[in-house]
């Protein structure tokens, strides 16, 4: 296990804020925040969720960060290091735990962005009607090889840019892919801004539209923030103990933050202009990246059928890009724990994980046909896994990060990370600590009890 003195830090500040953002933005950014939009009545939704981000998912995020970079250590070893011989030792295993499982059937999907970036680079959407993009995707995600190839590769995809290391793999694939995915989003935004009917799609996205704001609305945007930030994975404590001394963790926090958020709003300019300008419904929810928007693409660039070939191509290997970011980061999460507390070589260490995500992820992928009648308590595997992370361990370990620090961790730590050592000015550190003990938590157990179908 590396030394505190010793451990690997990212080469660079921007290399640090990129693979940041890199665990932050993924498919949840291009699918899950358009859907939560089209949902809850556009623009007023926007609102209510930069809200969120600002005042509960960057406090939190820069609790994350304190964890890690303090510690310097995996986010399982981390609170031992920072709280030796108590139980919340057992935040770090669960953050471990999760992105383990999450790796897992994320990957299915994340393999699914494969196939359909294959199929639009063969132009095999070309001359399918509304009902043959449904068909297409049932018979794809139930076919027991497909499915599964295209999952193994992503997995061995990402598995090979962590037996990189954090330095030559993790930031150099950042600082690659982040740009293709900026440059990616905003062209295809442009484009889908200039098709007829498209003002429609932008008047729903950016005029608010405060009559639809529900109690529901508040909790699906605190929702959205913690899902799209990552936050209470492990993900960004473990990239935060590769950061150096004189990183600013606020200042990263928020440049994470805005990228994120511009990400997912941006994802909004494709989609609600290029569905609008089609007359389908923005919320057509989970179906919407694989069976509404193929359709859209060429119903909106049919009369010109390189275009709808290009964009189409373009929007899945944006969606795979932002995928195979957050895949990198789940992957770390786990191999770092493996590495440093069972002192297994890095290499190895990777290779042990991807097997056993390899394992689970081909179960995930068949709960789609030939085990879609296993069930676990009621739910298919891929349902389970989904469910019992995305439902229970993701806004439990928020919660659990938010009164670590804010109650058990020593105000001076926090302090000094915050302020590099008093080096930084802080000005809002009362209203930051104020947060993490009573209002993110607060917030959190609402989305809990919400998500857990009790309110």
């Amino acid at each position: 296990m590396e030394s505190k003195q010793n451990r690997v830090n990212f080469g660079s500040k921007i290399g640090a804020i990129l693979a940041a953002a890199g665990s932050a933005v993924g498919l949840g950014n291009i699918w899950r925040f358009p859907y939560e939009t089209g949902n809850h009545g556009g623009a007023a939704f926007i609102l209510i969720y930069l809200c969120c981000v600002a005042f509960m998912g960057l406090p939190i995020m820069m609790a994350e960060f304190t964890v890690g970079r303090r510690s310097r250590a995996n986010t399982a070893g981390a609170y031992k290091v920072l709280a030796p011989g108590t139980p919340w030792r057992g935040v770090g295993y669960m953050g471990v735990l999760a992105g383990f499982l999450i790796l897992s059937y994320y990957s299915v999907v994340a393999g699914w962005t494969l196939e359909y970036t294959w199929q639009s680079l063969a132009n095999g959407f070309a001359g399918m009607s509304s009902g043959d993009y449904t068909q297409f995707f049932a018979d794809f995600s139930a076919n027991p090889w497909r499915s599964v190839l295209w999952m193994a590769v992503f997995m061995f995809m990402t598995h090979w840019v962590i037996i990189k290391g954090v330095k030559e793999g993790i930031e150099k694939s950042s600082k690659i892919m982040m740009p293709m995915l900026f440059i990616f989003i905003v062209v295809l935004a442009v484009c889908s801004i200039m098709l007829p009917n498209s003002e429609k799609g932008l008047e729903f996205l950016l005029k608010p539209d405060f009559s639809k704001v529900t109690p529901s609305a508040f909790l699906a945007a605190m929702g959205q923030a913690f899902f799209s930030l990552s936050l209470g994975l492990g993900c960004l404590s473990t990239y935060a103990s590769y950061f150096s001394k004189d990183a600013n963790l606020s200042k990263t926090a928020m440049s994470v933050g805005v990228i994120d958020t511009l990400v997912a709003i941006t994802a909004g300019l494709i989609i609600f202009p290029a569905a609008f300008s089609v007359g389908v419904s923005p919320d057509a929810g989970p179906s919407l990246l694989f069976i509404t928007l193929p359709n859209v693409f060429q119903m909106a660039f049919g009369g010109v059928p390189i275009l709808a070939y290009i964009f189409s191509l373009m929007f899945y290997v944006l969606l795979a890009l932002a995928a195979f970011t957050s895949t990198i980061s789940m992957h770390e999460v786990v191999t770092a724990f493996v590495n440093e507390d069972w002192k297994v070589p890095r290499k190895k260490a990777a290779c042990y994980v991807t097997l056993f995500c390899t394992v689970l992820g081909v179960l995930s992928a068949l709960s789609f046909g030939v085990l879609a009648d296993v069930k676990i308590f009621g739910l298919t595997f891929f349902e389970f896994l989904d469910t019992i992370t995305s439902k229970v361990m993701l806004p439990l370990g928020a919660m659990l990060v938010s009164i670590f620090v804010g109650w058990y961790l020593d105000r001076r730590i926090v302090w000094d990370e915050i302020s590099n050592e008093g080096s930084l000015k802080v000005p809002f550190f009362k209203v930051y600590i104020f947060i993490l003990r009573y209002f993110a938590p607060i917030a959190i157990a609402l989305i809990f009890i919400k998500e857990m179908g009790l309110w």
